[in-house]
């Protein structure tokens, strides 16, 4: 398949041993009963091997839609998608599953979501500290609290649970591009990117006009500083949930979807440079 053949949301991207591994939300189940995920597998970001399905719900998993933004992370040998989950009777949250092959299967890990089981939350991404301690990053939705939020829990090193409580890193409407007197304001997909000159970044997806890419910054280089926020948006032309990975040729690259419209949602890539911690896309990638 080549990349404009794959309708899904929310790509993210594990480069592997050669390979590149897209995860992402499936298109067609998006907004409603869903089953599982997929992994797409390239070598050159535009020709596609799959879907090959890494989950599948079995008959006792507690949630049966919105099967969102699965992203997995390679922590102590292991293989770990956190994804997000949502049923009837119990709030939207992220669950932590495992695997020893990229290509999964995947099961269950976490004792169902590490986030809050009263909030409904949602894209959870693993970030580790300078001390290796691990969290999830995640977002409390704006349908249960108006003004969206991202939200950061330390999590055991086993990944099994969450510790203690969630702390706030920001609001929606924080940034000077938000519309500060919104009724509503949406937080979506953060992701946690090192800058080159050391500086912890974040990027993350809300509404203005359309959906957008923005970049917040932690002022003390951790998860726990005051967050700083870009007055340039990075992406604006109807695309987000984006991450950044580094391509075997050494390339730091931005995966979103766009547009942001089902079911004409398509992964897209983008290179992007820095500049004293300041991230800038330099041309749209078809292939490496």
């Amino acid at each position: 398949m080549r990349k404009s053949e794959i309708n899904i949301r929310d790509p993210f991207i594990l480069p592997y041993e050669g390979k590149y591994y897209m995860y992402g939300t499936r298109g067609a189940t998006t907004w409603g009963k869903a089953t599982g995920f997929d992994v797409y597998i390239s070598t050159d970001l535009e020709n596609w091997e799959g879907p090959v399905e890494v989950f599948r719900k079995t008959e006792d998993f507690w949630a049966d839609r919105n099967y969102w933004a699965p992203e997995v992370h390679y922590y102590r040998g292991r293989f770990f998608m956190f994804a997000s989950f949502k049923s009837e009777d119990k709030c939207r949250g992220t669950q932590i599953l495992v695997s020893d092959s990229p290509t999964g299967p995947f099961v269950v890990h976490s004792d169902g979501p590490v986030t809050p089981r009263d909030w409904e939350c949602l894209d959870g991404t693993l970030y580790i500290d300078k001390e290796g301690d691990p969290y999830i990053v995640f977002c409390h939705e704006w349908v249960q609290i108006k003004i969206g939020t991202i939200c950061a829990m330390r999590l055991t090193a086993d990944l099994k649970e969450s510790m203690g409580e969630p702390i706030t890193l920001f609001k929606a409407t924080d940034p000077p591009w938000a519309i500060k007197d919104a009724p509503t304001a949406v937080t979506d997909g953060p992701f946690m990117y090192r800058a080159s000159n050391g500086e912890l970044l974040m990027i993350w997806s809300s509404f203005v006009g359309s959906y957008v890419q923005a970049v917040s910054r932690s002022d003390n280089g951790e998860i726990t500083g005051n967050w700083l926020h870009d007055d340039q948006l990075l992406f604006d032309k109807d695309g987000g949930h984006g991450m950044i990975f580094e391509s075997f040729d050494g390339r730091k690259i931005l995966t979103l979807h766009k547009p942001n419209n089902t079911p004409y949602e398509r992964p897209v890539f983008f290179e992007i440079e820095e500049k004293d911690g300041r991230l800038f896309i330099v041309r749209e990638v078809s292939r490496i």
